[in-house]
């Protein structure tokens, strides 16, 4: 399946949220998500929190401080940790885990969003730190977290793991081959997490989050950004809507926000028996 063959498996698609899935029911639960200061996790922190989740993790190296505020202001306002978070650390990393334990006794969604994209160049003009700076956000970060959080995942009654990966892993662009290699693999790391703990009760699915003017986003040529046309909110109320039950049947796979989730419902039964939604290799 080529990249414009993904965007276009399920009609219609979306730029906005949209009534079936713009409430989710999230009462008591704990979501963890990195990335969440700006642009789609900040969207996704509140998407969360106005769906009733009893405690939100929120992570960033950035400050949090008018995200919590706006949460606060919320009806029925969730708890809230803050964390200052630099996913490429180990010590980072485990610095979370001790705060966060300290709250929690179990986390039932993970929604690892913190991501990078370095300056687009061939490969031999590519700055060095930069080109590999984004593997490790995108591929070292979500590996430590996951690694490091996976006691309480598994201690929890969802135990459900959102990656956030890109169609860039599916497009061979000039100029982008840390961000695209970095996103593809994202895409295997997701079907090893399902392969190896699905027997467990974990639930891992990577996603396209859209194409949001976001910071990272808007690092791309001036001549992309008028292709920047979904709202934030459509990823973050798709996550929301997604994790509200566990649908096992979607773990290892790959899902776009884009897509109308009403109608890959109804393409259960296609999809599992085409072994479809996963980065696999024809010959």
């Amino acid at each position: 399946m080529s990249a414009e063959d993904f965007q276009n498996f399920i009609q219609p698609t979306h730029h906005d949220t949209y009534p079936f899935i713009a409430r989710a029911d999230h009462r008591g639960r704990t979501v963890f998500i990195t990335g969440a200061s700006r642009g789609i996790g900040r969207a996704t922190a509140l998407a969360f929190a106005r769906s009733g989740a009893g405690t939100l993790i929120l992570a960033a190296r950035s400050s949090l401080d008018d995200l919590t505020t706006e949460i606060a202001a919320l009806d029925h306002a969730p708890k809230v940790v803050s964390l200052v978070l630099d996913v490429t650390s180990q010590d980072s990393v485990d610095a979370a885990l001790v705060t966060a334990s300290q709250h929690v006794s179990s986390i039932d969604i993970l929604i690892n969003n913190a991501g990078h994209l370095e300056e687009l160049h061939p490969v031999n003009e590519s700055d060095k730190q930069e080109w590999w700076r984004t593997w490790e956000v995108n591929i070292r970060g979500t590996y430590l977290v996951v690694h490091t959080f996976m006691d309480l995942l598994l201690a929890s009654h969802c135990k459900t793991v959102i990656n956030v990966s890109s169609k860039g892993g599916l497009y061979t662009r000039h100029g982008a081959s840390a961000y695209g290699s970095s996103k593809a693999a994202l895409l295997r790391f997701t079907q090893f997490l399902d392969f190896e703990y699905k027997e467990r009760g974990l639930l891992a699915l990577a996603i396209h989050p859209g194409s949001v003017a976001t910071d990272l986003a808007l690092r791309l040529p001036q001549t992309g950004h008028a292709k920047l046309i979904d709202k934030p909110e459509l990823a973050a109320d798709t996550l929301a809507w997604l994790t509200e039950e566990r649908i096992a049947w979607l773990s290892g796979r790959y899902v776009s926000v884009n897509w109308d989730m009403e109608q890959l419902m109804l393409l259960k039964s296609d999809i599992i028996n085409g072994d479809k939604l996963k980065l696999t290799l024809k010959v």
